[in-house]
């Protein structure tokens, strides 16, 4: 069968909205992730026999019109349509389910990610054109659909779906996650084959970078964090160490322009000896050498694996600190303690390794009190590069609810972006407005990267490392606006 995998166009007038980010949106940095959950579930349907198609309108940044236009379906015939979406733009998602309906009347239109997952009736409800959503992970499902379809039975028989039946809703099976990560053909040979990695751009890692990911789910209870909630669970699910630095050879072979690998994995440190197979591995291919890395790693990771990590090539670790007050730390059921932070960074300065911290306000507890707590907290932690946003509680996570069910979230989904793309803070609560928290985060932002010794600090790694300053210019290029404005 046919199958169209497409991340639909949204505000492509204003740049290219980034809806496979956390949180999504046009981002402030200028960073576009790729659709790697969609390009997975592609390779799967391929590799299980179906024809693929794939359109990524905001790489392009271009509109319905042109998206459209892009297509080319053959009227009488039915083909599967497989929309991404998030949040902000679930509405426009909807519509142009809407608009594909209208141009192919016999094909499939069904809905993936994290909102529909999480709010599936819901988003079932906005259009009869909608035949569907997948719940969940959804390479099984989507693989699962379109053989039933393909051989015309009843799809009330394929795992993992909400339908619509008469004037109600039903759900069928759910659909086991994979179990076997090595069984998905790399992430980085369909972008070869389908995309260009120029247009895509993380504002960490050295550009051009491909993202992959080597694992799912997470075993951790973070209350704000999407993914483990909606879409992957909480057991984590790797891809063995020889199938993950397999294809950092086959990046090294096929794409010479890109210097560094960003993994995406939600905790790709949970593993110690799986993380150190694959540094070992990395160092006896000599990739090291060849490619750099980076990587999200949570603040129990030890001085000997990280010394790992920078022999094997790993260039940078992203924590999320989240917050300088223990106990917002346990209300957010982060398991993290506030003592861990500083003997981790300065494990990592000791490795060689640089860090991107993360820091979060608006959580169950804060105060202005507490946020100062952090602002200190991220001086003197002094790492390479760090980022304050307001919480921003999506559909599906138990920060949601807790918002919701206080009242302290904006219940529209058009408002988690502003008019021109770019985040919005839907939160606010009685110790804090919406306007008190992006207040924060903004003076938080110009004292941390306006400080003379921080200038001075990029400056001597500039230096030393070229591809580093250029991609640092580049942020900065995008991010200036912000650091100087008065709003």
């Amino acid at each position: 069968m046919e199958i169209y995998f497409i991340n639909p166009p949204f505000k492509a007038e204003f740049g290219k909205f980034s809806r496979e980010s956390r949180s999504p949106a046009i981002t402030k940095s200028g960073a576009l992730y790729y659709p790697l959950w969609l390009i997975y579930a592609a390779l799967y349907s391929k590799k299980g026999g179906h024809t693929i198609r794939f359109l990524d309108a905001p790489a392009k940044q271009i509109n319905e019109m042109e998206s459209l236009e892009k297509i080319e379906c053959e009227d009488n015939k039915r083909a599967l349509f497989v929309l991404d979406t998030s949040t902000p733009s679930i509405k426009s998602d909807v519509a142009f389910g809407e608009r594909l309906k209208q141009l192919y009347p016999k094909s499939y239109v069904i809905l993936v990610g994290t909102h529909p997952s999480a709010c599936a009736e819901e988003t079932l409800g906005y259009s009869s054109a909608i035949d569907a959503i997948a719940i969940g992970e959804y390479d099984c499902i989507i693989k699962e659909l379109a053989d039933t379809l393909e051989r015309g039975e009843d799809v009330r028989g394929v795992r993992g779906l909400c339908l619509r039946e008469k004037e109600k809703y039903i759900r069928t099976s759910v659909m086991p996650p994979l179990k076997n990560l090595d069984e998905l053909p790399f992430a980085s040979q369909f972008i070869k084959e389908y995309l260009d990695e120029k247009n895509y751009f993380f504002a960490a890692a050295t550009y051009p970078s491909i993202q992959i990911f080597t694992g799912r789910g997470c075993p951790f209870r973070c209350n704000f964090c999407v993914y483990p909630q909606t879409m992957h669970g909480h057991a984590f699910r790797a891809r063995s160490a020889e199938n993950v630095v397999a294809e950092f050879e086959y990046i090294a072979a096929n794409f010479p322009d890109v210097k560094e690998v960003v993994i995406e994995d939600d905790t790709f440190t949970a593993n110690k000896k799986r993380v150190l197979d694959i540094c070992r591995l990395l160092i006896d291919k000599g990739l090291n050498k060849r490619l750099k890395w980076l990587c999200n790693a949570r603040v129990d990771l030890d001085l000997e694996t990280m010394k790992a990590m920078k022999k094997a090539g790993c260039r940078l670790i992203i924590p999320g600190i989240e917050s300088g007050s223990q106990q917002i730390l346990d209300n957010i059921k982060k398991g993290t303690k506030v003592e861990q932070f500083y003997e981790y960074v300065a494990n990592a300065k000791k490795a060689g390794l640089l860090i991107h911290a993360c820091y979060m306000v608006g959580n169950e507890g804060e105060t202005k009190d507490t946020m100062k707590e952090t602002l200190q907290l991220a001086l003197r932690l002094n790492t390479d590069t760090a980022q304050f946003f307001p919480l921003i509680p999506y559909p599906g996570t138990e920060a949601y609810q807790w918002a919701k069910s206080n009242n302290y979230i904006e219940t529209d989904y058009a408002k988690y972006c502003l008019p021109d793309g770019t985040h919005n803070t839907v939160l606010s609560t009685p110790e804090l407005t919406a306007e008190d928290m992006v207040a924060f985060c903004n003076m938080a932002r110009k004292r941390y990267y306006l400080r003379i010794s921080y200038i001075l600090h990029r400056l001597r790694v500039g230096l030393s490392n070229p591809s580093d300053l250029k991609r640092s210019i580049k942020a900065f290029g995008k991010l200036k606006h912000y650091l100087f404005s008065s709003k």
